[in-house]
């Protein structure tokens, strides 16, 4: 999706992290990052697998710096205003859907950063840490994406991934994250539909995403091509735990944690035509569209 030039982000919240480090050795390989893709998008960071970093840390918040972000045009040329203006887009978005809504913290950073749920890093990729209720995003990650796992990852699946990362949050400040804590993995676990409905509400987002107006009644997005829509769903497939498993070079269904490429861009288009109102993933009735 592309962000018309003229549209106004300029209130966004969006901000950088003050303490953040290079990471040292230029970032880790392709085993580190199939590793760690086991545990990007659930709020916890996992870099402890790989080393490098300390653990733990607080938020980031007191030292961070807000992003100069002003327009549509800023965040058609640069990954960071990208992100900033999708902050914008979401919370208008979801404070339409959630009665009570409370935004998350956005921040953008680049190597790496502390966080209270440990080191945020591109190598864990983008996550949600639910302690300080904060998003944190190193656009660095979509390069990653292209370059060792052949994902396009342009406009429409960087606002995927944004979107997903705020399903979080939504189930967190809803409950659905205190009513299903449990880590399990296997196709049908309540981790993995935690995931996949996260998937859903990233699609839900999008398909209303091009309705939405700044304060001028300019809207923030073009509508989306079809490719760019391949885009997002391509973005869904390479994030698959069957697709990261086959590069590995093994298949363990059982070990799933976010759910296969299938279930992943089949839930992205399910919230994409139907909205929000089908997002429930824990409905007993939708059990076997979470098996392949």
């Amino acid at each position: 999706m592309t962000f018309n030039p003229e549209s106004d982000i300029s209130g966004h919240r969006t901000r950088r992290p003050g303490r953040t480090a290079a990471i040292a050795g230029g970032g880790v390989g392709i085993l580190g990052i199939l590793a760690l893709l086991a545990g990007p998008l659930l709020g916890i960071d996992l870099s402890g697998l790989i080393g490098g970093g300390a653990q733990g840390g607080g938020s980031p918040a007191a030292e961070s710096t807000a992003l100069a972000c002003d327009t549509g045009e800023d965040a058609n040329t640069q990954d960071d205003c990208r992100m900033a203006g999708a902050q914008v887009l979401l919370d208008e978005y979801w404070a339409q859907h959630v009665e009570g809504y409370t935004p998350p913290q956005l921040y953008v950073f680049q190597g790496q950063t502390s966080t209270q749920c440990g080191t945020a890093s591109n190598s864990v990729g983008p996550f949600y840490c639910p302690p300080e209720q904060g998003v944190y995003i190193d656009p660095g990650f979509f390069q990653i994406m292209r370059q060792q796992f052949g994902a396009s990852a342009n406009e429409l699946a960087q606002l995927y991934i944004v979107g997903h990362e705020w399903g979080h949050h939504i189930q967190n400040i809803t409950g659905v994250m205190a009513a299903h804590p449990g880590r399990e993995t296997g196709p049908g676990s309540d981790g993995v539909r935690i995931e996949l409905q996260a998937d859903c509400y990233a699609g839900a987002w999008l398909a209303d995403a091009a309705e939405l107006t700044d304060d001028n009644g300019v809207h923030y997005l073009e509508a989306p091509t079809e490719a760019q829509l391949e885009d997002a769903l391509n973005a869904a497939l390479v994030v698959g735990d069957d697709h990261i498993q086959e590069m590995s070079g093994f298949s363990n269904p059982e070990s799933f944690t976010h759910g296969s490429s299938e279930n992943r861009q089949h839930w992205f288009a399910n919230g994409y035509q139907n909205g929000v109102g089908v997002c429930d993933t824990f409905d007993g009735s939708v059990a076997l569209d979470l098996v392949s």
